[in-house]
Parts: structure tokens; sequence; C-alpha cells
């Protein structure tokens, strides 16, 4: 299910708790002791992007986040206070939550996010495989705290806080976009954190230039003669250098933009703006020289044809239109 809501609203007293525990288990939050008093207000609205990004907005009174899910792949998250007053506590480090602040960091590590009054959060949980092919080390990001007061902090967050208001009338497909843009906002934001990546040292510095570079080689992508060269050339580097970087991220210069050339034909697959456009067209869009070499290799990538995915993709399309699925938050 692409799209699920919860709320507290109609539940006994004494069983709302309980539920908004579980409710909160789906999302891999473990929620801590209740409240005192009767009763908890809750609610949340849930939508999973196609690549697997889940976004989670969430309401509710005081109460606190607390302890670490264990049984969930390995994934980045990041949070954002929309409205109200929040303390993240994580291993020594205490950061006072203010309306716009992003707090981000990998699974599996404990952590308390206490709220001290009514809020509004959006939570984001963004899986490893997505982030892999464009960050250096993924999981050897620490929690961090990204204040919203200026630069791209503030543009970033402004994106998240929209995205928060109309989280509940958009669907799965026209978060494609945002797909794109929210690994570009965190990898520059990571960028300027010196705590972001617990790598240290040269290879740190080293992992900060490869992401740099990553972002300008997604700027060529549509030219079929990129080359090694180029990108060293554009850079100021040697090819020695560049080729070192790609082998310390696990990686080569030609898997890396031949994976992403392939990210990006499939987003178009499924994407309606790009439905009048051919397969052929798609594939030269991105940088590949012939329809027929770009199918062996999707369907190395993806085990599926171009054809056969983006048929699957209008197959599942039709069939939501049919069911009549409506804009809002679907209800268990």
């Amino acid at each position: 299910m692409n799209r699920w809501a919860f709320t507290t609203e109609n539940l006994p007293d004494e069983e709302q708790y309980r539920a908004w525990r579980e409710a909160m288990g789906r999302l891999c939050l473990p929620v801590g002791d209740p409240p005192a008093g009767r009763g908890f207000r809750g609610r949340i609205s849930c939508l999973r992007s196609p690549l697997g990004i889940e976004f989670a907005l969430v309401e509710g009174g005081p109460h606190s986040i607390s302890g670490r899910y264990l049984d969930q792949p390995a994934a980045i998250w990041l949070t954002l206070l929309v409205e109200g007053q929040a303390v993240l506590n994580c291993e020594g480090m205490s950061f006072e939550l203010s309306p716009g602040d992003i707090v981000y960091g990998p699974t599996f590590v404990e952590a308390t996010l206490k709220f001290n009054s009514d809020f509004r959060q959006l939570f984001i949980n963004v899986q490893r495989l997505i982030l892999s092919p464009r960050c250096f080390a993924p999981l050897s990001v620490k929690v961090g705290h990204l204040r919203a007061q200026s630069g791209i902090n503030r543009v970033f967050s402004g994106m998240l806080r929209m995205l928060a208001e109309e989280l509940e009338h958009v669907s799965p497909e026209q978060l494609r976009p945002v797909e794109l843009s929210l690994t570009e906002f965190l990898l520059t934001s990571l960028e300027d954190e010196k705590s972001a990546f617990s790598l240290g040292g040269v290879t740190g510095a080293r992992a900060t230039h490869l992401h740099r570079i990553c972002q300008n080689i997604e700027t060529m992508l549509g030219d079929p003669n990129l080359t090694l060269s180029m990108v060293a050339g554009a850079e100021k580097v040697s090819i020695r250098y560049l080729q070192k970087l790609f082998a310390e991220a696990g990686n080569t210069f030609i898997h890396y933009v031949r994976t992403r050339r392939l990210d990006r034909c499939r987003e178009d697959l499924l994407s309606p703006l790009h439905a009048d456009l051919s397969i052929s067209e798609i594939c030269f869009r991105w940088g590949f020289n012939g329809s027929a070499h770009f199918s062996r290799v999707f369907r190395n990538e993806f085990g599926i044809s171009p054809r056969e995915y983006r048929r699957r993709g209008d197959l599942i399309t039709t069939e939501r239109s049919a069911a009549g699925t409506p804009a809002g938050p679907e209800r268990d």
C-alpha cells in the first residue's frame, strides 16, 4: 500500500495510546511510556514514493519517541519539526528544535525525540540502496542537526515544510521530483557539516569532494561523449585521483555513470510528464548511444525490458484510476 492513515479520534480513551504505539511501529518509530492523563490524541498520514522513500506527517500531543527499531532495512532518516517544541537526545548530544529545523541520522542508532507540546512533524525514511549511488558511505552518517536560519538549509527546510502541508493531497507519482530534489538537498546540506560523516581525516575530505563531483556529473549525464578525462579536466584533478575516489567508494566512473543514466531513464519511463517520449528518445536523452544497447543494460540492471517496465507503470496507474483512488489518505 503506497498510502495509509491513522487517527486515535474515534477510539476509546483506554485504547488510544496502545493503538498509537502500533501505528508508530509501522513507521519503525518506538514510542516511550504513555503520557500522564487519560487518552492520547494522534494522527498519521503516510505516503511511499515510487522509489520507496517513505514520507509520514505525524501530529500528536506531548510524548517521546525513544529507543531504536532493529527490524527495518538500513536507511537514513530525516525529520522536520513543522509545529511545536522538541528536544533530540542522542549519543551524549542534545538538540533543541525549533519549527523548520531538520535532524538526520542512520537507522539502528538509539535516540530520544521528546515533544514538549502539541506538535506536527514530518518523518522521511530513505533506504540505503537509494542513497548509495550518490553517497560515499550512507551508513557512516552521524546524527546531526540542520538549522533552517539561512542558506541552502533554509531552502531545504522550506521545501519539506510545503511538502508536509500538501502530503495528503499528492499522489505517489507526483513525488518523483521531490525524490530527486531530496537527495540533492541532503548531500549538499551535509557537505558543509563537519560532523556528518564518521570517516574523518583525509577520507572524509575525499568523500566531500566525491559528493561535489557526482553532483557535477549529474548535469552532464545527457552528453553521450562524457568521459573520465572530461570530468577530471572540469574538476582540475588528475584522472588517477578521480579513479581513486571512485575506487574508495567501491565503484568505478563507468559503472557510476551507467547506473545514474539508467536511474534517470527509469524515472522518465514512469513519469506522466514524459509519456509522449518514445523509449529511444528517453535513452538518447540521457546519453545512451543506441536503443538496443540501452535495452540490454536496462534488462541486466532491473531484470525487465524498458518496454515492459513502462507497461507495468501504465497498468498500475490505470488500475488506480479505475479503482477511484482518492487524492487524500486511505484508511486501513
